[in-house]
């Protein structure tokens, strides 16, 4: 038996389990004494189980299903391997996995084969990214017809308004926190700082630098996981949507990355604050990519609630120093530490497409040698700049037809992500805004 399980007997069952196109986790349970097997020989599901929609449905007319006769393909373990599921009553085991035909070749339509794909292309450069994520997420009493900040535990009261780096908001959810930080030394996700941000019951955390993508995409995938269980577990819900309530800030899921070359040198780093050639190669990159990967990172319905101006979350294709209201920033501090942030994606988005696009972005800005327009300056708002899509069906076309975007993803992917979010599109304008809410709430 696997190392793991054998040091944790009380494990009785195990869930594999790999992400599709919604970032949902799609899998099996299967008994502990079963594990070898699917770890030496796989597991088997069909292809098209990684292709549907928010409510876990078939995309009609998909090639994946009656077209090829709902083919399986295999499925076999990520580099991670077993980790606990805390917020489980029961010990019980996830092993992440990702798919494969029979012949061994990566299936296309599987998000973490896309950004492995993106990360080839850096290695063929002799570089290597380090990326780190920042996750915002509400905390919600939705036991009631109206979504509200959950009581305290500790005063029984709840929080009226958003509370920026308030000290009070955090102690009031101690415990729970207490028990996420101790969860995610569990599952070897490394989270760090905690703040409560603007939003109502919004907090952040932001999970450290990693030099391997794909772990940091794991990361996020498996925090968002955890942080809703977990918070069920305690008699609430958490939700990374990009926007429960209307009146407050919505939820980003912002992305720093830089990127060492074979020696560990940052080449984004040129000793002042500037940064290199490099730098803005990969800025030029990722600007010319934004209006494309519009769907990627806003994916659903409600996400567009929270791409609109002066809401805290960027509306135009634009970069800049130290500047907040733009799509690409260049954080100050350390010239070391010299670094792209990447701030359109809400908190709603598959964490292994969205790296997929930026990093993707990045690196064939860098391929190209490509130069950005000059940095802006002051309100990005109130600026003529062109627009990231600020509606779902805009985003699905320009995503289907961007030659920047078929540089960065498979054919066959963006063909299912563009079907999947055409049903969706079609089948969300028949629900009331309550419904997409408690749709939403529970899946993203």
């Amino acid at each position: 038996m696997n190392n793991w399980l054998r040091k944790n007997p009380a494990v009785r069952s195990v869930r594999v389990a790999a992400a599709d196109l919604n970032g949902q986790p799609r899998g099996k349970r299967i008994p502990t004494r079963f594990a070898d097997k699917a770890l030496e020989d796989g597991t088997r599901f069909p292809f098209s189980v990684l292709n549907l929609d928010i409510w876990g449905e078939d995309i009609e007319d998909s090639p994946l299903v009656m077209e090829s006769g709902d083919k399986d393909g295999v499925l076999r373990a990520t580099e991670r391997g077993f980790m606990p599921m805390p917020w489980l009553e029961n010990p019980t085991a996830l092993l992440p996995i990702w798919m494969y035909h029979d012949d061994g070749r990566p299936f296309a339509g599987d998000p973490r084969h896309a950004l492995n794909a993106v990360l080839k292309r850096f290695k063929a450069k002799g570089l290597t990214p380090v990326c780190a994520v920042e996750m915002e997420f509400f905390l919600i009493d939705d036991s009631g017809r109206k979504l509200q900040v959950p009581p305290s535990p500790r005063s029984g009261k709840r929080r009226q308004a958003g509370d920026i780096l308030s000290m009070r908001a955090l102690d009031q959810f101690d415990n729970f926190f207490t028990e996420l930080y101790d969860a995610c030394e569990e599952m070897d996700i490394p989270a760090d700082t905690a703040i409560s941000e603007a939003g109502l019951g919004q907090f952040e955390i932001n999970l450290m630098h990693c030099d391997d993508a794909l772990r940091a995409a794991d990361d996020a995938w498996l925090f968002k996981m955890l942080v809703k269980g977990l918070a069920r577990k305690h008699g609430f819900a958490a939700s990374f949507m990009a926007k429960p309530y209307p009146d407050y800030a919505g939820n980003g899921l912002h992305m720093h990355f830089s990127v060492l070359d074979e020696e560990g040198n940052n080449v984004f780093d040129n000793g002042g604050p500037e940064g290199t050639d490099i730098l803005r190669h990969a800025v030029a990159g990722c600007l010319s990519a934004m209006q494309g990967s519009g769907l990627i990172f806003a994916p659903h319905a409600n996400s567009y609630d929270r791409i609109v101006p002066d809401a805290h979350a960027p509306t135009s294709v634009c970069w800049a120093y130290e500047n907040r209201t733009s799509s690409i920033r260049i954080p100050s501090g350390s010239h070391k530490a010299r670094r792209i942030e990447h701030r359109v994606a809400g908190g709603d988005v598959n964490p292994y497409l969205m790296l997929t696009a930026v990093l993707g972005a990045a690196i064939g800005g860098i391929e190209d040698a490509a130069q950005p327009p000059a940095p802006i300056t002051g309100n990005a708002y109130s600026l003529d700049l062109p627009q990231i899509p600020g509606d779902w069906q805009s985003a699905i076309d320009i995503f289907e037809t961007d030659p920047v975007v078929a540089r960065i993803f498979p054919a066959d992917l963006i063909r299912n992500l563009v079907m999947t979010k055409r049903q969706e599109l079609r089948d969300m304008a028949e629900l009331s805004p309550e419904e997409q809410v408690e749709i939403y709430l529970e899946t993203v």
